[in-house]
């Protein structure tokens, strides 16, 4: 099963809803086509997995957000293989299209999509003033 949880905040973080990804029957993976082409894939939010594993998560994707220092935004994808849990990859950068997975997993979370750019802005606005207290 393919998980992607993304994690807003600089110092307090919050790890937004998990979105699973089905990809087509056409797809053996969440390949490029599966990923781009619309109706190729299924988003799932929230995840449908139990609760343990969704707080082992959404754990997961705010030690990678710190372990890689990284402020505003972040999505880490994850396989889920048995009671098994593979970080693949952290998206530092994540796409913010109105149809991207990390606004769809924020909008479960209660940011619209005006609300989340503001929420960003106001991130970015404050990791700026700290910084430049401590030049």
């Amino acid at each position: 099963v393919e998980l992607t949880c993304g994690v807003l905040g600089n110092d307090v973080l919050e790890a937004l809803p998990i979105i699973e990804i089905i990809p087509g029957d056409t797809h053996e993976f969440f390949d490029y086509e599966a990923k781009y082409v619309a109706g190729e894939t299924q988003e799932i939010c929230p995840a449908r997995i139990d609760e343990p594993t969704r707080l082992k998560v959404q754990e997961l994707a705010i030690l990678a957000h710190k372990a890689l220092f990284l402020k505003g935004y972040s999505r880490t994808d994850m396989i889920l293989k048995g009671d098994t849990l593979s970080v693949l990859e952290t998206n530092t950068i994540p796409g913010m299209t109105a149809t991207s997975l990390f606004p769809q997993s924020a909008q479960a979370g209660g940011y619209y999509f005006s609300a989340l750019l503001d929420k960003l802005i106001q991130l970015a606005i404050e990791e700026n003033k700290r910084t430049k207290r401590k030049q």
